[in-house]
């Protein structure tokens, strides 16, 4: 029986020779992208541990006693010179006008003797009186000259501690960490709040190795995260003489034997060439600066 049927060798799947112009093209791009992401990072030096700083100022009571008036509320802004606080002046002001009598009891004692002292002079070269009594008239009027002195300084202290009743702002900034409140007793020295002023800068913590080309005056670009649309204009400030572990509250040992080298960072002050206004930055907030090398 003839069978008219032929067996058809089984169909092989077409091999796709590569695409060459394609792979050509890739290969230039990435060689390209590689060759741009090295030249940029040659000209600049970039870190994400950086945070913005500025001046915190602590304002504490310079004399005790009972606050009468608290003048601002917790993040006011106040400018140079603004009242904060007061005191109750009552008890300094008592204070200082007993100085006051003192000292012009003082000072009229002072005058007599020097009078008396002038008198025995003239006395002594008539020789009405002795040697012993001119030399004690003219002790006495030194004596009491030193004590109207002294007397005019402590008045003047009196002056100074009743002008401490008025606590007012040492600089223009943010009121912040506000501890006061009216009627409360309040001892020297005792933090009242803190004044963060409206200088900012950046502190930014390089590596070591990045520094070989880095120095003041260098162009900074400054991200904030907080505001990621913005790159802010600045420049290096200065670098720090001393890694920040150098200066940490307790400096690595590497004298113990069990020495591992670590990179270590150094901090970089980079200062704002020009702020939008009413941009608000404030210490603590991260940043990311970028360097470029010049």
């Amino acid at each position: 029986m003839n069978d008219n049927t032929t067996d058809s060798a089984p169909h092989k799947p077409r091999v796709k020779t590569p695409h060459w112009g394609v792979l050509a093209v890739l290969g230039a791009l990435l060689i390209g992208a590689t060759a741009a992401y090295w030249l940029h990072a040659s000209a600049h030096e970039s870190t994400d541990d950086a945070a913005i700083e500025a001046h915190a100022i602590p304002i504490s009571s310079k004399v005790a006693g009972q606050l009468l008036e608290v003048n601002v509320d917790d993040n006011q802004h106040v400018e140079k010179g603004a009242p904060l606080a007061r005191i109750d002046p009552r008890d300094y002001q008592v204070k200082l006008d007993q100085a006051e009598a003192e000292m012009e009891a003082a000072k009229a004692d002072a005058a007599r003797a020097a009078a008396d002292a002038v008198r025995s002079a003239q006395l002594y070269e008539r020789d009405d009186i002795s040697r012993q009594a001119y030399e004690k008239a003219v002790a006495d009027a030194e004596v009491l000259k030193a004590r109207a002195e002294l007397a005019a300084k402590k008045m003047s202290a009196a002056e100074l501690d009743l002008t401490y009743t008025k606590i007012t702002a040492p600089e223009a900034g943010k009121v912040t960490k506000k501890n006061a409140e009216i009627r409360a007793f309040v001892q020297i020295g005792q933090p009242l709040m803190a004044i963060v002023t409206d200088e900012v800068w950046v502190v930014a913590n390089f590596k070591e190795t990045q520094l070989t080309r880095v120095h003041p005056g260098q162009a900074v670009t400054v991200k904030v995260d907080a505001f990621p649309d913005l790159n802010l204009k600045a420049h290096v400030d200065s670098i720090q003489s001393g890694t920040g572990g150098r200066f940490s509250l307790l400096p690595a040992e590497n004298a113990t034997g069990n020495f591992v080298k670590v990179v270590q960072r150094v901090p970089v002050k980079i200062v704002f060439d020009g702020l939008p206004p009413g941009l608000m930055l404030v210490p603590g907030m991260s940043v990311e600066p970028t360097i470029h090398i010049k």
